[in-house]
């Protein structure tokens, strides 16, 4: 199997990888299968992240985070499409999420 990378990816294989990911996840839910399910949302997560400009994103500001109601993050630095930062609830513990997860407040 000559899997592509994300970051090698086009937008429309990435919007193509997108869908067949959601339709194995649909399945999987259904299934019951929980941990299969989780890793493909991660997956889903990573890929959608690569049709976002990291650009956008600046050191300083703070995000919602997508999924996790009433938590923010503070972004510190980015790397590629990773926001380094702490979530404001938990100010000494760094960490790095995707920028996918990242809403505007």
């Amino acid at each position: 199997m000559n899997q592509k990378r994300y970051s090698e990816m086009t937008e429309y294989e990435l919007k193509t990888e997108i869908g067949l990911l959601k339709e194995k996840a649909r399945k999987a839910e259904q299934l019951g299968i929980i941990n299969e399910f989780a890793v493909l949302e991660r997956k889903i997560t990573m890929a959608q992240s690569y049709l976002l400009n990291p650009d956008d994103y600046k050191s300083g500001e703070v995000y919602e985070i997508e999924g996790d109601p009433g938590e923010s993050f503070k972004i510190d630095y980015m790397n590629g499409i990773f926001a380094w930062g702490n979530r404001l609830s938990t100010p000494g513990v760094e960490e790095a999420l995707p920028i996918s997860m990242l809403v505007k407040k």
